[in-house]
C-alpha cells in the first residue's frame, strides 16, 4: 500500500516539475498556440484545447486569442470631394486567423493595432475624399421622401437651394462596405481576417458645423413658418365661423327681445288704457304721483304759481267726497 502511495506522490512530483519547467501547457478554448524555439516557429500552430506537452524545454508557448477583437482608430481630419474638412472616427472587428503569420509578421496585438491603423485609416481616407459629404452623413433618400410628401402643397419656387435636400447615390453604409473591402486585401499577409469596419462618429470642423447649423436653423425656420400659416389659416376659419354663428345667435335674440318688448308694451298700452276708461281722473291722480316721485326728493326745493297743474293735487288737501 505504502508502494502505491509513494508511486502517486512521485508522479505527482514529475507532473509539477513538467509544469514548472515548462514542457506541459494548457490551451484554452479562446486561445490559440505557436510554438517557437529562439524566436523560430517550430510545427503547426496548436488551435485545440487541453493540455500539450512540447520538449525540449526551452521550446516557448505563444499564445494568440481566437477570439474577435475590437479596433478603434483615432479620429482623422479628411477632405471630402466638394472640399469640406469633417473629422471620422472608424472602428473595426477583426481575429487572427493564422496565428504562424501573425507572429512572423507583427508579433503581437499591439503590433496588428498598428497596422490595422495604417491600412484602415488609408482606406478611409481614400473612400471620403472621392465621395460628397452628403454621401458620408447620410444612408438613404428616405428624410428627402418625407419632406416631399409635407412640401407638395408649397411653391418650391420660394425654397433655396441650400434649403433643398441632396439626393444621394452611394451613401454611407457603401462607403463603409467598400473600406472593409479596400482594407481586407492586405490583411491575409499578417495572418488577419477583418470582420467589420464602421464609421462610429463624424464631426464637423468648425466652419463645416457652422454651415451646416445655418442651414439646419433655416430649414427649422421654414418648417416653422409653415406652420404659423397653416395654423393662421385655422385660426382665421374658426374665427369666422365662430363670428358667423355669434351674430346669428344675437340676430335671434334681438328679435325674440324685441317681439318681448313690443307685446310688453301693447300689453301696457292696453291696461293703462283700460285704466284711464274706467277713471280717468284716478289715473291721472297716480301719474302726477308718478311725476312727483320721480322729480321730487328731500333735497329738491321748487317754485310753482298756484295756478300750476303740477300743483293742483299738492294744494288741494281736502279729502273728496
Amino acid at each position: 500500500m505504502s508502494r502505491i502511495l509513494y508511486l502517486i506522490a512521485a508522479i505527482f512530483i514529475i507532473v509539477i516539475l513538467f509544469f514548472m519547467s515548462g514542457a506541459l501547457y494548457i490551451v484554452d478554448e479562446t486561445q490559440q498556440v505557436v510554438i517557437t524555439q529562439f524566436g523560430k516557429p517550430i510545427g503547426k500552430p496548436i488551435t485545440e484545447a487541453g493540455l500539450h506537452f512540447k520538449t525540449p524545454f526551452i521550446r516557448q508557448a505563444n499564445y494568440f486569442d481566437k477570439r474577435i477583437l475590437q479596433w478603434d482608430g483615432k479620429p482623422n481630419q479628411i477632405p471630402t470631394k466638394d472640399k469640406k474638412y469633417i473629422w471620422v472616427d472608424t472602428t473595426a472587428r477583426w481575429r487572427i486567423n493564422d496565428p504562424l503569420k501573425f507572429l512572423q509578421s507583427v508579433t503581437s496585438e499591439v503590433g496588428a493595432h498598428a497596422r490595422l491603423d495604417d491600412i484602415i485609416d488609408s482606406a478611409t481616407r481614400d473612400y471620403i475624399t472621392n465621395e460628397y459629404l452628403v454621401e458620408v452623413v447620410r444612408n438613404s433618400n428616405r428624410l428627402m421622401d418625407e419632406m416631399a410628401l409635407e412640401d407638395e402643397d408649397l411653391d418650391d419656387t420660394h425654397i433655396s437651394m441650400d434649403e433643398k435636400l441632396e439626393k444621394i447615390d452611394v451613401g454611407r453604409e457603401n462607403i463603409t462596405r467598400g473600406i472593409l473591402e479596400n482594407a481586407s486585401k492586405m490583411m491575409p499577409q499578417y495572418g488577419i481576417e477583418l470582420i467589420d469596419v464602421r464609421i462610429k462618429r463624424i464631426n464637423y470642423v468648425k466652419e463645416v458645423q457652422r454651415k451646416v447649423f445655418e442651414r439646419m436653423i433655416s430649414e427649422r425656420k421654414r418648417a416653422a413658418e409653415k406652420y404659423r400659416s397653416e395654423g393662421q389659416g385655422k385660426k382665421a376659419e374658426v374665427e369666422g365661423r365662430m363670428e358667423k354663428e355669434l351674430n346669428q345667435i344675437r340676430s335671434e335674440a334681438y328679435k325674440v327681445a324685441e317681439e318681448l318688448k313690443g307685446n310688453a308694451d301693447a300689453e301696457a298700452i292696453g291696461i293703462y288704457a283700460d285704466a284711464y276708461n274706467r277713471d280717468p281722473e284716478f289715473y291721472s291722480f297716480v301719474k302726477t304721483l308718478d311725476t312727483y316721485r320721480n322729480t321730487i326728493d328731500k333735497d329738491t326745493n321748487i317754485i310753482l304759481s298756484t295756478d300750476s297743474e303740477y300743483f293742483e293735487y299738492l294744494r288741494d288737501t281736502k279729502p273728496r267726497q
